[in-house]
């Protein structure tokens, strides 16, 4: 969860997607929340202990979604924080969005995290979860109020498994260093 601001929006669709991820029993969905992680903005030697704490539960993820508000016509500035303290552990894994906002729906954040991703050796998933008008997109217990929300979510997630399960044989692949071709099934 991206926003650490008060009032904010992001544990509704968080909560949404976690639930709907577990559902089906692939998936093993956790959230981790910016605003509990409170990691500092300015980079140390060493690593101060939130950075410390962060980094083996990023690591042993294979995959992740990033629920993200768009504000002023990107992502929030915790969200950058978060991705900046962190290279190895985003690295060669695919990550997923759920995005929310006004009539944009956050698409321009999507579009700014796609490039910083890019540069980490991520895979972005193809499809987001747009969230026009969030305010009005759940009823009051939390789920969405138009069931297109729904088979979006599914969509994504999809997308997301596959591209887990691809990566993460990958990352165990052997691999020859001077071309980067997979020392066996490759002719």
């Amino acid at each position: 969860m991206a926003s650490i601001r008060r009032g904010r929006f992001g544990p509704v669709p968080a909560r949404w997607l976690c639930d709907e991820a577990n559902r089906g029993g692939r998936i093993e969905a956790d959230v981790i929340d910016l605003a509990e992680a409170r990691l500092p903005e300015v980079a140390g030697d060493p690593a101060p202990p939130a950075v410390r704490d962060l980094a083996p539960w990023l690591a042993a993820a294979d995959a992740f979604v990033v629920v993200t508000p768009e504000y002023n016509g990107s992502f929030p500035g915790s969200l950058k924080t978060a991705i900046d303290w962190f290279r190895d552990e985003w690295r060669r894994k695919p990550v997923g969005f759920v995005c929310y906002g006004g009539p944009a729906a956050g698409l321009r954040a999507v579009d700014h995290l796609r490039q910083v991703f890019t540069d980490l050796d991520t895979m972005t998933v193809r499809d987001p979860v747009t969230i026009p008008h969030h305010r009005s997109a759940f009823d009051p217990a939390g789920r969405p109020v138009d069931p297109g929300l729904t088979v979006a979510a599914d969509r994504m997630l999809e997308q997301l498994v596959w591209w887990a399960d691809t990566l993460r044989r990958g990352r165990v692949a052997p691999t020859d260093t001077r071309f980067g071709k997979l020392q066996e099934g490759i002719r």
